[in-house]
């Protein structure tokens, strides 16, 4: 290599050095400005470089006027080039940083969709806008979600707020008689108390079996559990009140042995199919049966369901159903003053045994299934 290519290679780098500590010390003025700006910089700074290195070995007699002036307006049309390539691509960035800045700030005062963007933006920031419409879902989602809940603890207080003040007036009615001694039965109206006792400790014991499976504790000692036999025993618990009440009781199981067993805690299932069991004996019409039939799925699951002949629910109550303190019309609503809840307990139990609880309209009437995964 001749001494001038060495000449012309330290100039060049000289230069570069140059325009390169010029340019940073412009980026870093310009750092808090729009995308735009900072991109128009650093696209115009190697030619910056380049037009100083020419022009020095212009100077320095390295190239002739002829070639200088080829590379001159070369350099001029690649500068206008790479500068409007610039403007269009900050363009596009900034256009795409204000749309995901929109959506940012519609993300936390709206729950609504923002609308589309009407231009082209790079893919990076075109996923980080998908990502932030797939946030936007799940926390709309989470608020619908919240709010359900909110409405049912609304009226989850209001219901138990009735039904506690209603045996409450009772008792101080009861318990003023006797000590104004105007009460002749007076073992009746200890009786009377007494029920009233009863039925309101049944609605606390309901209510504490909800919170304890809505704070979700540890599980409880499992054991295997046949179906089968668990559904034969509801329904010999509860056949005097569905012969009380004029409900044929029937239960349908399968003509094998299988003993159709999953693992749980037996107390807790029981409690759930109970519950399934009086709310279908409590809403079916007299002359009228209720069948708790159980089974095998193809898929080796456990099913047990609950048919009753309440007439059916309306289509627009079937998502609520299993919401706390849903009572439905006043055609639905307990008589003996429950509060709404064993439904409610009842998904919280299959549910805590990793099952699934559903329910559906019949013909005369509705259906309750339960599906539990089968003992290993």
């Amino acid at each position: 290599m001749n001494r001038d290519m060495l000449t012309i290679l330290a100039l060049t780098t000289l230069w570069t050095l140059v325009v390169a500590a010029v340019g940073a010390a412009i980026l870093w003025q310009f750092r808090s400005r729009s995308l735009r700006t900072t991109m128009i910089v650093a696209a115009l700074a190697p030619m910056a470089a380049a037009l100083a290195a020419v022009v020095q070995s212009v100077r320095a007699m390295f190239i002739s006027e002829h070639d200088s002036w080829v590379v001159l307006w070369t350099l001029a049309f690649a500068a206008l080039l790479g500068l409007a390539m610039s403007v269009l691509l900050g363009h596009w960035v900034s256009t795409g940083s204000r749309d995901v800045g929109l959506r940012l700030r519609h993300l936390g005062t709206s729950y609504e969709p923002a609308a589309a963007s009407k231009t082209t933006v790079p893919a990076e920031l075109a996923a980080l806008t998908d990502e932030l419409e797939l946030t936007r879902r799940k926390l709309a989602a989470s608020n619908e979600r919240e709010r359900a809940l909110e409405a049912s603890r609304r009226e989850l207080v209001a219901f138990m707020s009735h039904d506690l003040r209603t045996p409450l007036a009772g008792l101080r009615a009861v318990s003023e008689g006797l000590e104004d001694g105007v009460i002749d039965d007076v073992p009746g109206a200890l009786r009377q108390m007494r029920s009233t006792v009863d039925r309101m400790t049944g609605l606390v014991d309901d209510l504490f079996e909800l919170s304890r499976l809505s704070t979700a504790p540890p599980p409880r000692r499992r054991s295997a559990v046949s179906l089968r036999e668990l559904a034969e025993d509801v329904a010999g618990e509860s056949g005097e009140r569905a012969r009380a009440t004029g409900v044929r009781l029937v239960v349908s199981t399968p003509s094998d042995e299988d003993r159709l067993a999953v693992q749980g805690d037996p107390d807790e299932l029981t409690r759930a199919v109970t519950n399934l069991v009086d709310n279908a004996i409590r809403h079916t019409k007299p002359e009228e049966a209720v069948t708790l039939a159980v089974g095998r799925e193809p898929d080796g699951r456990v099913r047990l369901a609950v048919s009753d002949g309440c007439g059916g629910i309306p289509a627009d109550d079937l998502g609520r159903v299993f919401d706390i303190g849903w009572r439905g019309d006043a055609q639905r609503t307990p008589a003996d003053g429950g509060g709404g809840l064993g439904l409610a307990i009842a998904r919280g139990v299959v549910e805590s045994h990793d099952g699934t609880i559903a329910v559906s309209n019949v013909e005369g009437g509705c259906a309750f299934q339960i599906e539990l995964p089968a003992n290993p």
